[in-house]
């Protein structure tokens, strides 16, 4: 019995932690528990030296002055600001309106807005929570599918852990030893693809059942101009121009730029051009611009400001991901405030949830800690690298296995849990197998999100589930009965876009140049022709060795080579 356990400590460990979590103990808990029982069994078994456990003290200090991690509660904060400023409820009412008129519009507005959300707050809780109070009773007023709704609302929120600034891809990038800022860059562009994979849905939808997204009724437009029209044309050549001017000075910019900061640069001077055009046409009163071109620049340019102040000078190298959270949170009390939508109470309100939220990160990566440490003095390491290098198809066979693993593990544990439990066993295998870390981390990111998702225990669900109306009741505008949206209705919405989800990760494994790594591996060296090169030096020395031998001086060609090597930095591999 002793050998046996001796033999297969590893997998016995796993799975135990797997036992602790099923039977629903708090997960840092769990992580730490385990760690430790089997630490002091593999010390007595003589499986561990009792001088392995000393190097615990010094990780947990080094967990606590990590620099990276202060990223965490910065953008928690800026969210939760954000959320009490105002900003969600002006943008989906905006946005609401200007896609109103057509089929699926509403839905549409919530997917934008989503991503909008997703691209200043990073929190999915935030985005969800506040789409749901606002946008909800609207669809459910004029008619949208139970399921429609509910799914393309929790589906939006979640675009908060893929689209930067994401705190998952905060954890992942301190789990994978990877740079944050080369995180955020490789998902920007497979966060706004997956983005128009759902507004996909949403068209195809529209076509297939069209009385499942109906347009908005004419009575409920209500930015409209003097003479009745819907002011679309000035947006459309305001866009138009904007559009241009930023596609222009895309191609201006040298062809080294990264996709990243091309995008990044091109669209804040885009939107400059159009705040510049909206504020001159206000302050002239030329009406040049209709009421709601002046409306959507005016609205979208605070939180395109924001975006701009955090991963804009991320991506271009001005700040740190932590540098730029916290000028984010800075940038979010500001616009708060410049709202009047902030005060005392509001203001503790959210400082206590970033404190409970960054204490969670704090306490579940410490447990994991505990985990890792035990689990590598038992060569768990080892026994997972052998049991996922030994898989058929290579590259391919590993990512398939990986996927499924996290995929269905995301069933019963959060995106936290699955990134300090599952990321450390797979993050060493994938780089010895020659994975990139960075588009490997963007990979997991995206499954790692159907964990929101997930029926029946995704916490997107659960946020939604708690704002939707669980009684039938009267609508305060129409006076006419509304139907309530049960969990059933919830769950099989959040289906096509798991669906979505998977298909998106299916795409970065089939195209890999989605994610731009940005890796800079450095010069190659011809190998074959330094040795060439060298054979020459060699013989060309040994000759003249053979000379001066023949004169009576006995000379080392090898190591008159490397005096040549010294003198001579060009003949250097």
């Amino acid at each position: 019995m002793t050998e046996f356990l001796i033999a297969n400590m590893a997998p016995i460990m796993f799975v135990s932690l797997i036992v602790f979590l099923m039977f629903g103990y708090a997960v840092s808990f769990s992580l730490a528990a385990c760690g430790l029982f089997f630490g002091f069994v593999g010390i007595e078994l003589g499986v561990i030296q009792a001088t392995f456990l000393q190097s615990l003290p010094l990780r947990m200090f080094g967990i606590m002055q990590n620099d990276t991690l202060l990223a965490i509660p910065f953008f928690t904060f800026m969210g939760l600001i954000l959320e009490r400023s105002g900003m969600a409820e002006d943008l989906l009412d905006t946005i609401g309106q200007l896609f109103g008129p057509i089929r699926g519009g509403l839905a549409f507005a919530v997917i934008f807005v989503g991503a909008m959300l997703a691209a200043t707050t990073g929190v999915v809780a935030a985005s969800v929570i506040s789409m749901g109070l606002i946008s909800l009773p609207i669809m459910l007023r004029y008619g949208y599918d139970r399921r429609i709704a509910g799914g393309v609302i929790a589906a939006s929120g979640t675009l908060a852990q893929i689209i930067p600034p994401s705190l998952v891809l905060i954890v992942l990038a301190d789990q994978l030893g990877k740079s944050v800022g080369d995180l955020y860059k490789g998902a920007f562009v497979p966060g706004f693809v997956l983005t128009g994979l759902y507004v996909g849905y949403i068209v195809l939808i529209s076509f297939i059942k069209p009385q499942w997204v109906p347009a908005l009724p004419p009575e409920a437009r209500t930015i409209k101009e003097d003479d009745g029209t819907s002011g679309l044309r000035s947006l459309t050549i305001l866009t138009a121009v904007s559009l241009a001017i930023a596609i222009a000075l895309a191609k201006w910019l040298p062809d080294t730029t990264p996709l990243d900061e091309t995008i990044v640069v091109s669209m804040c001077v885009g939107v400059g051009f159009a705040f510049v055009a909206a504020l001159f046409n206000k302050a002239t009163k030329m009406g040049l611009l209709s009421n709601m071109a002046e409306r959507v620049t005016f609205v979208l340019i605070p939180p395109l400001a924001l975006i701009f102040l955090v991963l804009g000078t991320i991506f271009l190298g001005i700040a740190t991901p932590t540098e730029g959270g916290a000028m984010g949170a800075v940038g979010a009390l500001v616009m708060a405030m410049a709202r009047k939508r902030i005060d005392m109470k509001l203001m503790r309100q959210a400082m206590d949830s970033t404190m409970k939220l960054s204490c969670f990160v704090l306490f579940i990566l410490i447990g994991a800690t505990v985990f890792s440490l035990a689990f590598q003095g038992v060569d768990g390491h080892i026994w997972v690298e052998h049991l996922l290098t030994g898989l058929p198809g290579g590259q391919l066979g590993f990512l398939i296995v990986v996927n499924i693993l996290v995929f269905v593990l995301a069933f019963f544990l959060d995106f936290f849990e699955l990134a300090f439990i599952i990321i450390p066993l797979i993050g060493p295998v994938a780089e010895k197998i020659g994975i990139d870390l960075v588009w490997f981390g963007v990979l997991l990111a995206v499954n790692m999100q159907t964990s929101f998702m997930h029926p029946p225990f995704g916490f997107a669900l659960f946020y939604l589930r708690s704002v939707a109306p669980s009684e039938d009741y009267i609508d305060r505008v129409t006076k006419k009965p509304i139907k309530k949206i049960t969990i059933e209705q919830i769950y099989w919405g959040a289906v096509p876009f798991v669906i979505i989800q998977l298909i998106m990760v299916a795409l970065i494994i089939a195209f890999p140049g989605i994610v731009s790594t940005g890796g800079n591996k450095g010069p190659t060296v011809d190998a074959e022709a330094v040795m060439k090169q060298m054979r020459q030096e060699s013989d060309s020395l040994a000759t003249e060795a053979e000379k001066t031998e023949n004169q009576g001086d006995q000379v080392d060609p090898i190591k008159a080579l490397m005096e040549s090597m010294k003198d001579d930095p060009a003949k250097k591999p």
